[in-house]
């Protein structure tokens, strides 16, 4: 019972930054969120009881169902593109033979990752500019129309996709390329002795043990689709009207802009609980397709 206790305190010491991190910027903050769903607060003034009124607000607010649409595409769109552009990419650095150019392609690809997102959004909003814009240049020398990719409710979905693609994709891709280095190269080997051909190796060999990677790109890719803010922010700032509001864009601008803490507390914490149901549904099915087992 003593050595028991010995390491269940050893345990706790060890978790101790780990749970004081999270009590401090998730538990604290979740829990003031919760309360301000029943309050009518500024910053500026005090906080107001105002009972069930944001809730109210919540379930009457026609905006909000566009928004929540809106965000709805967007993990539609953007989640099958990052995983199976990363896993081409990842697949396609793995064929490379020289060592010196994995180091090159898997430097190009992340880069991307590591710089300043407000710095690009620039340069991106320049090349999707109707008038003088580089894409509508391209498609306009094989004898296409401009596309108004910014200014259309139809295209500006795929405008931030595009722009989301070629920043984020070297996320899934680098924890694609870490999963496939992963798999013992004999499986490759007994497969090529049995007759298999590369897109049979593919299916019956690489997919089935990438599945935990597979797995954990689409729940991180998801979970950031669903709260997705920098790309239409600073490419489209949420227009043309409402066509590219995501909810984060619009609790940013209920918080922020109209100061309405209390109504944009409601709508985050809607966001954390249709995420949380996203994920414990994920993970309840990821028990009939993810395979643990690589030996």
């Amino acid at each position: 019972m003593e050595n028991t206790f010995k390491n269940t305190m050893v345990g706790l010491l060890f978790l101790s930054p780990a749970l004081i991190t999270f009590g401090i910027f998730i538990a604290e903050p979740l829990v003031h969120a919760i309360v301000l769903i029943f309050t009518k607060y500024n910053v500026i003034s005090p906080a107001k009881f105002v009972g069930m009124a944001n809730i109210k607000t919540f379930f009457e607010d026609d905006r909000l169902r566009l928004i929540y649409w809106n965000t709805f595409k967007f993990v539609i769109i953007l989640v099958p593109m990052h995983m199976i552009f990363g896993l081409l990419l990842a697949v396609g650095v793995t064929k490379v033979i020289s060592n010196k150019w994995k180091y090159f392609y898997r430097t190009i690809f992340y880069f991307p990752v590591l710089v300043t997102t407000a710095s690009v959004a620039i340069a991106w909003q320049f090349m999707f500019n109707y008038d003088f814009g580089v894409l509508n240049y391209i498609l306009n020398l094989l004898g296409i129309d401009s596309i108004n990719w910014l200014t259309s409710p139809t295209w500006v979905y795929l405008s931030v996709a595009i722009f989301s693609l070629w920043k984020f994709v070297g996320n899934g891709f680098l924890y694609y390329l870490i999963g496939l280095q992963a798999i013992p190269k004999t499986f490759y080997e007994a497969a090529e002795i049995d007759g298999a051909t590369s897109v049979q190796s593919f299916f019956r060999i690489t997919i089935p043990l990438l599945t935990p990677t597979i797995f954990f790109v689409f729940i991180t890719t998801m979970i950031g689709a669903i709260q997705i803010f920098d790309e239409p922010y600073l490419i489209t700032g949420g227009g043309p009207l409402d066509a590219s509001r995501t909810i984060t864009l619009y609790i940013y601008e209920v918080a922020f802009q109209n100061h309405e803490m209390g109504y944009a507390s409601t709508l985050a914490v809607s966001l954390f609980l249709i995420i949380l149901a996203v994920t414990i549904f994920q993970f309840k099915m990821s028990d009939k397709w993810v395979n643990y087992d690589n030996e």
